[in-house]
């Protein structure tokens, strides 16, 4: 199993990002796929949960609003669609093969190195 996140970087506040993550090694279509994140200094934070067919999504309502998750199983990729980003976004996000609030609390779950996200003026 590996997951390849990408699509991080600087951006002021307001702006916005896009998220990509590719999995190989997995039949990708079969599996829950979420987005955490880490803060400088925090545990884990759960950003999105997306079901397998896309079709289900569920979002803390820290994010809810602005941030969507997305999939195209064709294509084996993983998305996340960040707008009106706050300095509080800022992090290191990661793609995970799982629902992401077993993930955060320590579920055995694979994920990606992950992608830097720094909002900031």
């Amino acid at each position: 199993v590996q997951l390849v996140e990408s699509g991080g970087g600087l951006v002021l506040p307001g702006g916005s990002l896009r998220l990509s993550c590719a999995a190989f090694g997995f039949t990708f279509s079969d599996y829950v796929m979420s987005w955490v994140r880490q803060a400088p200094g925090k545990g884990l934070e759960w950003v999105a949960d997306i079901n397998s067919s896309g079709g289900i999504r569920y979002y803390p309502d820290s994010v809810k609003g602005r941030f969507t998750i997305f999939r195209n199983n064709a294509k084996n990729t993983l998305y996340l669609q960040m707008n009106s980003l706050k300095p509080e976004d800022t992090g290191l996000y990661h793609c995970a093969r799982g629902p992401g609030r077993a993930v955060v609390v320590g579920g055995d779950y694979p994920r990606g190195q992950g992608t830097q996200v720094t909002v900031s003026s």
